[in-house]
């Protein structure tokens, strides 16, 4: 896992714990305030809030417990984990911009590929110039490396 992605994943279990996990507590209290709970919407909200923010605490806690956290920038040579890689799709002529990271940190959106992902599977090893051809669900696609940073 790259260090950016650690620290997002750091500071959402920071923001669960400190905050999101003692307002649902207060929103439970409150709830139980109001009297029977068989028939109480915001009791059950609550408590399935709750549920959900429990097990995402326990997920965040298992996946930084176990993480290894690398630098990217003391990297170089082909294309690797934590490499941000430029490349071309041959057939739109449309260049994309990716960083290769771990499952956990992985945002295509962002531009944060995930290392297990097809296109990435393909990239491993590549170097500037190489073309790959990549399986999608819309077929085949084929796109040329532009460039390999680490950053």
């Amino acid at each position: 896992m790259t260090r950016a992605g650690f620290n997002t994943l750091d500071d959402e279990l920071k923001t669960l714990k400190t905050m999101e996990r003692p307002a649902v507590i207060r929103a439970i209290a409150e709830a139980r305030e109001h009297g029977d709970l068989s028939e109480n919407a915001e009791y059950h909200a609550a408590r399935e809030k709750q549920s959900f923010i429990e097990g995402r605490i326990k997920e965040l806690e298992a996946i930084l417990s176990l993480a290894e956290v690398i630098d990217p920038s003391r990297l170089s040579g082909s294309i690797k984990f934590g490499a941000t890689v430029t490349i071309l799709d041959e057939e739109t002529e449309e260049e994309k911009t990716y960083q290769i990271v771990g499952e956990a940190e992985a945002d295509i959106e962002a531009g944060l590929l995930n290392i297990r992902s097809p296109l990435a599977r393909a990239l491993i090893g590549k170097d500037e110039g190489d073309s790959i051809e990549v399986k999608t669900p819309g077929g085949e696609r084929g796109y040329e490396v532009v460039s390999v940073r680490f950053i």
